[in-house]
């Protein structure tokens, strides 16, 4: 029989933990159900471990009492870690001693799945180093800043690499909990607990739901001039050269400089600051998809398209339609 320990961090914790410790017990539980319905022998055992007795979450408001102490579950095949409060530091220096257990286990074999900020006990015990890893978007600039090491893709609604799986922001946990029963159950029983629980199956991106927000605590004050022109000049096409030349830094630099301040060349960060500027018209007028692409400096239909599905994972049409109510009436 396999074994599935979902992990209950001790005071580190806020109410969405308690949604992906639940969430994910919840729909194991069920995947274990129809399994057996179907005439097929149970095997995973699915149990919340912790380093104590019982953990309050949101000042008292929730109670979880661990099945078992991590201590008392020498081998396990799967862990899932919730997310965890969003002062980092303290997460990681009070999560140690759950960290130093899940790096063990690893080591001895097990896979392990992070929810949203979860997945900073992962990248603080090292494990993440040279990996793909997701976590919530608006997390984004923090995570790359701790921890330049790891390929973190936001975009990425899920990543799957080295039995480590990693999931993006807010409840798409529940996504990454219907991915991992595919995987260890089957196809036929993710598809009944997608439908049972109605969590869209093969979700693959949180690109729609990002709102870029400009990093701008980098203290470069060139760079923070150039972002503040081309914010200002949404309907215009600027070029790096333009700006190179407009701060008098040498094209070379300039790009490495911005790139270290802000994660993104000059070229992305304006495609970014254009379609964010998009998607908010898009969401609140009847504006057309014409109207807005000439607003942000676009003049080239095909283009302003492909721009605007690289960054939102869809079409602006698709985006205007999920997002404006007036659009669809």
């Amino acid at each position: 029989m396999k074994h599935v320990s979902i992990i209950v961090p001790d005071n580190q914790t806020t109410l969405s933990s308690v949604a992906c410790i639940v969430g994910a017990y919840e729909m194991f539980d069920l995947a274990n159900e129809y399994w057996k319905e179907n005439g097929r022998q149970e095997f995973i055992k699915t149990e919340l471990v912790g380093v104590s007795k019982k953990a309050d979450f949101h000042k008292g408001l929730v109670t979880v009492s661990p099945h078992t102490h991590i201590d008392d579950t020498p081998k396990t095949d799967l862990i899932i870690i919730p997310s965890l409060i969003r002062d980092y530091q303290k997460a990681m220096k009070g999560t140690q001693l759950l960290s130093d257990w899940v790096s063990k286990q690893y080591r001895n074999g097990a896979e392990i799945a992070s929810m949203c900020s979860g997945a900073y006990m992962l990248a603080a015990a090292g494990l993440l180093n040279g990996k793909k890893c997701s976590t919530h978007w608006c997390y984004a600039d923090n995570f790359r800043s701790l921890f330049p090491q790891v390929n973190l893709q936001p975009e990425k609604l899920i990543t799957d690499e080295n039995g480590i799986y990693t999931n993006g922001g807010g409840y798409s946990f529940l996504n990454l909990v219907i991915y991992l029963i595919e995987k260890y159950y089957d196809r036929p029983t993710a598809i009944y607990c997608s439908k049972l629980f109605q969590v869209e199956i093969d979700r693959q991106s949180q690109s729609p739901f990002i709102i870029f927000s400009a990093q701008k605590s980098h203290g470069d004050e060139i760079v923070m001039k150039a972002q503040e022109y081309i914010e200002s000049r949404l309907d215009e096409k600027i070029t790096i050269e333009d700006l190179s030349s407009k701060f008098a830094v040498g094209r070379r630099n300039f790009d490495r400089r911005f790139i270290k301040a802000t994660g993104n060349t000059p070229t992305e960060y304006a495609q970014r600051v254009k379609i964010e500027s998009a998607k908010r018209t898009l969401e609140t007028t009847r504006k057309t998809i014409n109207e807005v692409m000439y607003e942000v400096g676009y003049s080239d239909v095909k283009a302003f398209r492909e721009v605007f599905r690289k960054i939102t994972g869809i079409s602006p049409l698709e985006y205007k339609n999920k997002y404006n109510k007036e659009a669809v009436v």
